[in-house]
């Protein structure tokens, strides 16, 4: 019996959401759209729902570690994509995590705040992300409020913000949904210095799990060996329309539809 080619395998190391709009399960959704196969290892439970985020736990190093490393072990991890980390000792935990994996693209998503203003982590995480992670990944795909956090730069521009991280980060995307501008802004940066703006139309209404689909999918398209500007395009273009197709099930922000109703035999 042949067995098919397998999907490439995406690391994901996030948080669980009970609404199901973002973390763990916007990750696996958004990575089977790619045509990726999801392998989430839980770092931290929330109370959460579509409105906002009340509480959260961070889980015990030992068990995430247990869970990255029983992965690692089985399957051939072809990227990472990190999402609400919520403690310093978590970023330790994912720098050794990722000293299993040499060479792999790790996707960092500062998750630092929810989509309704809710803390996720303390003040102090921003800035062991800035120090301890963003030198070992690929790319960071914050939006502009957690690249001033990252930055230190309270009132700081996209650019004020790159100029700042870059010598942290080979490459930078600054997403610009939280502006009111008709048109959106995404901002790439590299540290050769070459800057390329991805404008999409702004959508009416605000999302639910927006930012988890963008980095997922950005990790998808590198497990794929999709290269890098390219990368970007493809994840920004695929976000966009699952917002565009979102629904409302709840009573708060909208939910991107990352997957069709159903799926063809």
């Amino acid at each position: 019996m042949n067995r098919p080619t397998s999907r490439p395998v995406v690391l994901c190391l996030s948080g669980h959401d009970p609404s199901g709009g973002a973390g763990l399960q916007a990750d696996i959704e958004a990575l089977l759209a790619q045509g990726c196969h999801a392998a989430p290892a839980v770092t931290a439970l929330t109370v959460q729902d579509t409105v906002n985020v009340s509480d959260f736990r961070v889980l015990d190093r030992e068990w995430v570690l247990a869970q990255a490393r029983a992965v690692i072990a089985d399957l051939p991890v072809a990227a990472v994509k990190l999402g609400m980390l919520g403690s310093v000792e978590m970023v330790d935990t994912v720098v050794e995590i990722m000293q299993l994996l040499p060479g792999i693209p790790l996707v960092c998503d500062p998750v630092l705040r929810a989509g309704g203003g809710g803390s996720l982590g303390k003040d102090d995480v921003g800035y062991a992300m800035r120090e301890r992670l963003l030198p070992i990944a690929a790319i960071a795909t914050p939006n502009l409020p957690e690249a001033r956090i990252l930055a230190e730069l309270p009132e700081g521009t996209a650019d004020e913000c790159a100029e700042k991280l870059l010598p942290k980060i080979q490459h930078l995307l600054i997403t610009g949904g939280h502006g009111d501008e008709s048109e959106v802004h995404n901002r790439l940066y590299s540290r050769d210095g070459s800057h390329h703006i991805f404008t999409c139309q702004r959508l009416p209404g605000s999302y639910h799990g927006s930012g988890c689909t963008l980095a997922s999918t950005l990790a998808g398209r590198l497990a794929l060996g999709e290269e890098l500007s390219s990368a970007v395009r493809s994840a920004l273009d695929y976000t966009w329309r699952t917002l565009r197709d979102a629904e409302q099930p709840g009573r708060g922000q909208f939910v991107p539809r990352r997957l069709p109703l159903d799926f063809s035999l």
